[in-house]
């Protein structure tokens, strides 16, 4: 099965470019992908609307298909089951991708977090450690927060 799965990442799931680091376009999806399941489970309390948010996101944000998205996130499960923090993802995401993309990624937290409309003291602790991680300043990460906030009020 897992290597059915593997197969059909391989072939479907496109790149990134390489810029601006040297990692695979495919890591950086897959590192992204478990940090949002990861924001996902940070309150122990899996809603649906926190699962339509994550699957919603990994499509947009990759440009990917239902099945496509359905595929990345099985890996990025298998990969979460055997890492051993979030460090192994973050280093990723900080050779892969510039400071905006960073604090993109921190919105994208945000929004998995308010997906249930509340917002646990867990979820925001992870989205805290996830932007220490990958180097986004307080500002940024504030920024990010308000902006959801906004965006969701209306």
């Amino acid at each position: 099965m897992v290597i059915t799965v593997k197969k059909f990442f391989e072939k479907y799931i496109r790149p990134f470019p390489e810029k601006p680091g040297d990692v695979s376009g495919h890591s950086l999806q897959l590192a992204t992908a478990a940090l949002l399941i990861e924001m996902m489970r940070a309150d122990a309390e899996v809603s649906e609307e926190e699962r339509g948010m994550v699957m919603k996101t990994v499509m947009a944000l990759f440009h990917l298909t239902e099945d496509e998205s359905h595929a990345l996130l099985r890996l990025a499960e298998e990969r979460i089951r055997k890492a051993t923090g979030y460090y192994e993802f973050t280093a990723f995401i900080n050779k892969g991708f510039a400071y905006p993309q960073k604090v993109k990624i921190i919105e994208y937290l945000w929004e998995i977090a308010f997906a249930d409309t509340s917002l646990d003291k867990h979820e925001e602790h992870m989205v805290r450690k996830i932007a220490d991680l990958i180097y986004v300043e307080h500002k940024d990460f504030i920024d990010a927060k308000l902006r959801v906030k906004k965006k969701l009020s209306r």
